[in-house]
């Protein structure tokens, strides 16, 4: 009989040695690792993160095994990872890797496991590699928000991060050491209990959902249960990857199905380090060129925010829809959202932190008089840059102020890797990004020794300390 995917997918994660990783690949698990925990610090106080704390408490019932980052509180595997998927994606600063945010749902439970089993550096690294290389792989096979189709954009009737689910179920299996044989079972079950892909839902209706486009924390909780239940001696579909009419690709909702993106090359060719991009600016990824070319016109000309007249912008084909075109603002997680409201934040010249999903600024006068002032286009060589590069975010902005115009345009918004042509956050930005992000929460040594211990995580023998000292004083 033939080798099915799962299997193929298993010997993969199984089968996948430290030195199996190319150096690129050990860099950017650990950049991802480093920004990915900065996120989960700085996500307490928004909504998501708050209710994603207590939530977690409650999975724990009183446990005190692995750690919620940047919060006085500790919870079982289940509750912490939980809690943490949720902070990570919370301010939604997180890095950006197709499907499209992958790391809050990969990271939380190999995370707790991890912490609980005092894994090796290298295990995580290892662990984190993985996790994103299949959910970069599985993003490629399927729908994607970013598809275009002989030139043209069409947005399909079904999207969402769900199939993360399987990154996330691999670094859990890989970091207990299961057979190949359990890892396709955890895999083949995962596929069963995926949740739905709302994501569609979601980008057309207003007010905006608080749990946005996939909530990370059921996630977690899946892949989790995906494990656990293989490893405790459930069988799964063996073919659930293999029969495209009644499988995986059918019930996820998928239009598109290309397999052979999984499995060409697997373990000889890595790709998501090619592909990952960091946020420099805590909003939606879509409007950051135009922020890049907002905040370049202000600065080179010293402009003031009081000055501006109109903010004309063209960008990104698929956000003329009513999540990012929004106009009243009634909650923070809108704001993270709308093109016009995160124009107006960046024109005040803010640190780039958590401040500006603050309620004082969200709702600040000056930021929803200017929001106002604001229109959007789609660019018109946006379908044709990125059916051709998929990483171009082609942007233009125009900005009236003093009795004239000025214009600005680029084609890599700042963040994008620069094997994609664009611009790639340096490790220093990666690691002040970190201090901003825990700064008040994370004692200032801690930080500094934190830092240390990520970008060397190869050396680390225990990763449990690391991450037991990123929860903030217990209360």
């Amino acid at each position: 009989m033939q080798t099915s995917i799962a299997e193929q997918l298993a010997h993969f994660v199984s089968g996948t040695d430290f030195g199996d990783l190319p150096e690129d690949v050990i860099l950017e698990s650990k950049r991802i690792l480093l920004d990915s925990l900065g996120c989960a610090i700085a996500g307490g106080n928004d909504t998501k993160g708050r209710i994603g704390i207590e939530y977690g408490r409650i999975l724990g019932a009183g446990q005190r095994d692995a750690t919620i980052f940047g919060a006085g509180h500790r919870s079982s595997i289940f509750g912490a990872a939980f809690a943490n998927g949720e902070l990570i994606n919370a301010l939604d600063f997180d890095a950006i890797l197709p499907p499209g945010h992958v790391s809050p749902y990969v990271l939380p439970g190999a995370l707790a496991v991890a912490e609980v089993d005092g894994v090796t550096g290298q295990a995580l690294v290892k662990a984190i590699a993985v996790a994103h290389e299949m959910s970069n792989r599985f993003g490629k096979a399927m729908d994607y928000i970013r598809d275009t189709v002989d030139g043209k954009y069409t947005m399909p009737a079904v999207l969402g991060y769900n199939s993360t689910i399987f990154g996330a179920t691999a670094a859990i299996m890989q970091l207990r050491e299961a057979s190949p044989d359990m890892t396709a079972h955890a895999l083949s079950i995962a596929a069963s209990i995926t949740p739905v892909n709302s994501h569609r839902s979601w980008i057309e209706h207003t007010p905006v959902s608080t749990i946005k486009y996939t909530m990370a924390g059921p996630i977690t909780q899946t892949a989790l249960t995906a494990a656990h239940m293989a490893l405790l001696g459930h069988r799964g579909d063996p073919r659930v990857f293999d029969d495209a009419e009644f499988g995986y690709r059918r019930f996820i909702g998928s239009t598109r199905w290309s397999p052979e993106a999984l499995t060409v090359d697997l373990g000889k060719s890595w790709r998501f380090q090619r592909e990952n991009s960091f946020k420099l600016y805590p909003h939606c990824r879509a409007p950051h060129g135009l922020i890049d070319l907002l905040g370049g016109i202000l600065d080179e000309n010293a402009l003031n925010a009081t000055e501006i007249e109109a903010i004309r912008a063209w960008g990104e084909g698929h956000v003329d829809r009513p999540c990012w075109t929004v106009s009243e603002i009634n909650d923070p997680v809108e704001a993270q959202f709308s093109t016009a409201h995160g124009l107006a934040v960046a024109a005040q010249r803010l640190p780039s932190s958590k401040v500006w999903q603050s309620r004082e600024v969200v709702f600040a006068p000056q930021v929803l008089d200017l929001m106002r002032k604001v229109s959007y286009q789609i660019h018109p060589d946006w379908a044709s840059s990125i059916a051709s590069d998929p990483a171009a975010r082609p942007s233009r902005i125009e900005v009236d102020a003093r009795g004239r115009t000025f214009v600005a345009e680029l084609r890599y918004p700042r963040g994008t890797p620069g094997t994609a042509g664009g611009i790639a956050m340096t490790d220093q930005e990666l690691t002040d990004k970190f201090r901003t992000n825990a700064d008040g929460i994370i004692p200032p040594h801690t930080v500094e020794d934190a830092i240390s211990s990520i970008m060397n995580l190869e050396s680390v023998g225990d990763v449990s300390e690391l991450l037991k000292s990123l929860g903030a004083s217990e209360r």
